[in-house]
């Protein structure tokens, strides 16, 4: 089963036991972000990404030039444990991982959240790759990649027990586009894919031929 498939039958779901208001301000958001053109003003393939240095789960730095060093570098931004889209994704990104890895990437997940909620996740999730905390989504602004979200969306979020100051450890109610990039030497993005909707999602082997792509440029 596909990535996409998953996650529309779980949407499906989903939207079947919500009331209609829910829904109605849950698509607005989504077709008031996809209309913003924020996705189009993110970083893209061909650009420069900006180095960093987060922590990890356990509070030690990762720094991306690092990672780099030892070869090419998928990252995927993660709004964080509340999203479940964002774990179903993050499976898959798990289970794809040996591929990456046979192409001698490494794979990180950025999220604004905090150490312990990213522990959580890992665990919940049964991941082998790190997440690393971004605090007021800082790189995913770098990247392009963070919008505040609306009052009505607040609020909704607030109803449904998804207080984002809880989850980030940050009262700015900021979140980020979900986003995955390939980045190769000297911090060169190979490859780019940014979800307004975050339902949406690509499949992880779409990665593989930028990462096939720079390792035949390298060998």
């Amino acid at each position: 089963m596909t990535l996409q498939t998953q996650l529309d039958a779980f949407k499906a779901d989903l939207e079947a036991g919500m009331p209609p208001a829910v829904l109605k301000v849950l698509h607005r958001a989504i077709d008031n972000l996809i209309t913003s053109g924020a996705a189009g003003r993110a970083l893209k393939a061909g650009d420069k990404a900006p180095a960093f240095v987060l922590n990890d789960p356990m509070g030690q730095p990762v720094s991306s030039n690092a990672l780099l060093a030892r070869g090419l570098l998928v990252i995927s931004f993660y709004r964080g444990v509340w999203c479940p889209f964002c774990n179903i994704e993050l499976k898959a990104l798990q289970a794809e991982l040996p591929n990456y890895q046979a192409l001698g990437a490494s794979l990180v997940a950025i999220s604004p959240q905090t150490e312990a909620k990213s522990r959580q996740s890992q665990h919940d999730n049964s991941l082998s790759f790190p997440i690393l905390s971004d605090p007021g989504n800082a790189v995913a602004a770098a990247f392009g990649l963070r919008y505040a979200l609306g009052d009505e969306l607040v609020e909704l979020h607030k109803a449904l027990n998804i207080a984002l100051p809880d989850f980030n450890g940050d009262d700015s109610w900021t979140l980020a586009m979900p986003a995955r990039y390939v980045v190769g030497p000297g911090g060169l993005i190979l490859y780019a894919e940014v979800n307004p909707d975050a339902t949406r999602r690509p499949e992880p082997s779409d990665l593989l031929p930028a990462l096939r792509g720079a390792t035949a440029r390298v060998v």
